[in-house]
């Protein structure tokens, strides 16, 4: 076969996959035939660059790392709607509908919490999309969209142009996927789906953007030359037809049917893979959208039901105290069952000792519950009439309820935090952090591995890596021979690491790839920095009384003591290597922004402080100089603004050498 006709082919049966599993639930092939499939059309594509075409699905996620988004107009406005808050509301908008149109029909359909977008075919082939903006312009967000997988490259039917409008959603269970993988991170988590999938649809790297697994479902049909239709139900299937996930919708015209609809979609809310806010209640004829027009600010024939805060009483049975990933202690109230949002509620988060304290929640309370964005229970308040005699405040524990050890207030925030190194609620995210690239850069033991290892009781603390067979671990699943020798050798040689990659590892907190060269090259032991006084560390530059505080304490507790203990036992170096190889940079701080070409940002920040300098991550008027790659932003603007001078990656070299 040509490799132009088995390119061709390609690219269809990839397209054509795509379209069944994201549309109809359905695939033509294994994950794995897909893989196969995948990389020969990229193999192909490296081979003859020229042959590349825009509905490849290789071209979903680009390399390019935008800098600003460009101002898009809509050539079709994208309203937005006008909101009601209950039943009589609606009945008014039917009541006005129904005077200029008696035999009016609608379509109504759950309102998704996401983004709105406008998509754009030329000839069949994705060309542009853009954020809604004021609903006249707005940002050119086409590269971002390209990485979402249920957004068709190609239609069927080529148009010459076809515009359609959606909402892009991050669904609950990638979002709960995202926020585990950041709190083992010890990173912020994010605060819901709906601002999860508007950040994520604005990150400059779409490869970024690719990682969020952002999804989009279509709700109308803004501009389609060479095609009619009579009503809203047609075009969306037609839009069906052409590969695209739509929003399910019911065909109406009696009020009381329409209500009951609202209301069926309130109860089954959680049914639906995204966030919904309310029900949107719509002419389904589109030359009666016509006939009644549109305000300057929103249509006249549709409205947009907001469903209310469901609250409720219930009663607070106990409160507990969990410890999560990162050892923060979270109270948790447990409630008395109540049904809210479509789903019994048995429990509400506290968030915080503070919360508690400023809403006086007590066990045995009567309180106020209702469901924050439709999916987390939160008190909102405590019926203080209700509150049986004899009740007590909450009296928050001083030592972690898994491991026993002590627990202290975070200085620079509400969070109250378990100091044992070896917690076991703490594990999980320990280990991955102890074996990642910054830290002990234990090639090839990853999370997925490191959850074998902890569910097999292999494991209860880092240590414990050390003392791994490869007979062990080829009973896990998915482990060969080579793969388990392969890891074992990999643990074994992470025990000639420097000293600073261990003080990372360990998971102090503040203390991070940086604050660990120093501390290293300061103390040159292991033994030096734990006897080390709160006076001692801050006399080290970026090392504040906060941070001393968090290493003198973690070095101090019998768990620490018990950890370094068996790391030494183990073999592990803990003497440091680094030797500066000249002091030229002594006093300077240089900010790295762009994309470097000659070295990554990793090796600068190495080659800078091996002469005695400092890689910041800011821009200041402390700054020496910035080294600007290609597509430096805000950070090349914040020192032309603050005349600090600015270095190609050439003129760094040229200090360097």
């Amino acid at each position: 076969m040509d490799y132009r006709a088995e390119m061709k082919k390609l690219r269809d049966t990839l397209n054509e996959n795509a379209r069944l599993y994201y549309t109809m639930d359905a695939s033509t092939m294994s994950d794995y035939e897909y893989d196969q499939l995948y990389r020969r059309l990229q193999d192909l594509e490296k081979e003859h660059p020229e042959e590349i075409t825009p509905d490849s699905p290789t071209q979903r996620v680009g390399d390019a790392v935008l800098n600003d988004f460009a101002q898009v107009e809509h050539p079709v406005p994208l309203e937005s709607l006008e909101d009601v808050f209950d039943g009589s509301e609606v009945e008014d908008f039917l009541h006005k509908v129904l005077e200029t149109l008696p035999k009016a029909e609608y379509s109504v359909e759950p309102k998704v919490d996401g983004l709105s977008v406008a998509l754009e075919y030329r000839d069949g082939v994705f060309y542009k999309g853009a954020t809604r903006g004021d609903g006249r312009v707005g940002e050119d967000v086409t590269e971002n969209l390209r990485t979402i997988r249920s957004i068709p490259m190609t239609l069927p039917e080529k148009l010459p142009r076809l515009i359609v409008r959606g909402e892009v959603y991050m669904a609950r269970s990638v979002f709960e996927e995202l926020n585990e993988a950041l709190e083992l991170e010890g990173k912020p988590l994010m605060a819901n789906p709906r601002n999860a999938a508007a950040g994520s649809l604005r990150q400059k790297d779409p490869r970024i953007c690719a990682q969020r697994r952002l999804d989009i479902a279509v709700f109308n049909l803004q501009l389609a030359e060479g095609r009619a239709f009579s009503t809203h139900a047609e075009t969306i299937g037609y839009l069906k037809s052409q590969g695209f996930p739509t929003i399910p919708q019911t065909t109406l015209s009696e009020g009381d049917d329409i209500l009951r609809e609202i209301e069926r979609l309130g109860d089954t809310r959680m049914s639906f893979p995204f966030d919904i806010d309310g029900a949107v209640i719509k002419l389904n004829s589109l030359s009666d959208r016509e006939v009644l027009g549109s305000t300057a600010k929103c249509p006249k024939w549709a409205v947009a039901y907001k469903y209310p805060p469901e609250k409720k009483p219930s009663r607070v049975v106990d409160i507990v105290v969990q410890v999560g990933r990162t050892g923060v202690l979270t109270p948790k109230a447990v409630l008395e069952p109540v049904r809210l949002a479509g789903t019994t509620v048995t429990n509400a988060t506290l968030h915080n000792l503070d919360f508690i304290r400023e809403k006086d929640i007590r066990i045995g309370d009567t309180v106020i519950v209702q469901k924050a964005g439709e999916i987390i229970p939160e008190i909102v308040s405590v019926v203080r009439e209700k509150r049986p005699d004899g009740t007590e405040e909450f009296e928050f524990p001083d030592t972690c309820p898994v491991c026993g050890a002590a627990v202290a207030r975070d200085p620079d925030g509400a969070a109250i935090r378990c100091t044992g190194a070896e917690c076991p609620a703490q594990l999980l995210r320990n280990l991955i952090h102890f074996a990642s690239r910054d830290a002990m850069d234990i090639d090839g033991v990853g999370p997925a591995f490191l959850r074998q290892l902890i569910d097999a009781k292999l494991v209860a603390n880092p240590a414990d890596l050390y003392d791994l067979k490869a007979e062990q671990l080829v009973l896990l699943e998915r482990m060969g021979v080579k793969s388990a020798q392969n890891a074992v050798d990999a643990i074994a040689k992470s025990k000639e690491n420097d000293l600073w990659r261990l003080i990372y590892a360990l998971g102090i907190r503040q203390v991070g790839a940086k604050a660990a060269k120093t501390l290293a090259a300061q103390f040159g032991t292991m033994d030096a920095l734990r006897h080390a006084t709160v006076e001692e560390l801050t006399r080290i530059d970026d090392v504040g009384a906060v941070t001393a505080d968090y290493i003198t304490r973690w070095m101090g507790s019998t768990q620490a003591a018990d950890l370094l203990g068996r790391l030494k036992s183990a073999g592990i170096n803990m003497i440091s290597k680094q030797e500066l190889v000249d002091r030229r940079f002594a006093g300077m701080t240089f900010v790295l922004t762009g994309s470097l070409t000659r070295f990554t940002r990793e090796e600068a920040g190495e080659m800078i402080e091996q002469r005695g300098g400092k890689a910041a991550s800011s821009v200041s008027k402390k700054t020496t100089y910035v080294v600007a790659g290609e597509n430096a932003g805000s950070k090349l603007k914040k020192a032309q603004e603050l005349s600090i001078p600015v270095l190609s990656e050439e003129e760094f070299l040229a200090l360097i050498e």
